[in-house]
């Protein structure tokens, strides 16, 4: 069986980066509660030019937090299926070889060759995607499981994991 796993939002947590660095910055406080069914920058719509800048800042990839239990689920995938990450890398200059980076460190039993950094998933065909944005599921032909996110909390339609556990109850 062939499995493709997204990885901002659902390896690594590009959400909680974003309330941080704007905290940081603007001396805010705000939540991951408040952003819960949108986007952060919808929560501040007049500073969404800074916050989608964050995605263009050098070691913004390569710093993200791991999400909670994906490192042992996802070997013990990669230990009974074919595992490839597929991730868009392309739309951000740095990305690519930091989300490499970020792999290497994070995920080093995750072979470069089971690494897809691409600009649109619809090419992807296999067994099984987990993602966190429905566009990229819909026209997946396996089966789509979405992972839950703070943006895609009423989104309705697809097979959901909320979190790494119920990854594997579901796949291991």
């Amino acid at each position: 069986m062939t499995v493709f796993v997204d990885m901002d939002e659902v390896l690594a947590d590009t959400y909680g980066a974003h309330i941080q660095r704007y905290n940081e910055r603007f001396g805010a406080v705000l939540t991951l509660e408040q952003c819960m069914g949108g986007e952060v920058w919808q929560q501040v719509p007049h500073h969404r030019d800074r916050i989608w800048q964050h995605y263009f800042e050098p070691g913004f990839f390569r710093n993200l937090e791991p999400i909670a239990h994906s490192k042992e689920v996802l070997e013990a995938l990669a230990g009974k299926y074919q595992v490839y990450i597929a991730s868009a890398a392309m739309q951000f200059p740095n990305s690519l070889i930091e989300k490499h980076q970020w792999l290497d460190e994070h995920f080093p039993f995750i072979h470069w060759r089971n690494r897809i950094l691409l600009g649109d998933k619809h090419i992807l065909r296999g067994d099984v995607l987990i993602d966190d944005r429905s566009h990229n599921l819909e026209t997946f032909q396996g089966r789509s499981i979405l992972f839950t996110s703070p943006h895609n909390i009423h989104t309705e339609g697809f097979e959901r994991a909320n979190d790494w556990l119920e990854v594997a109850g579901k796949l291991l």
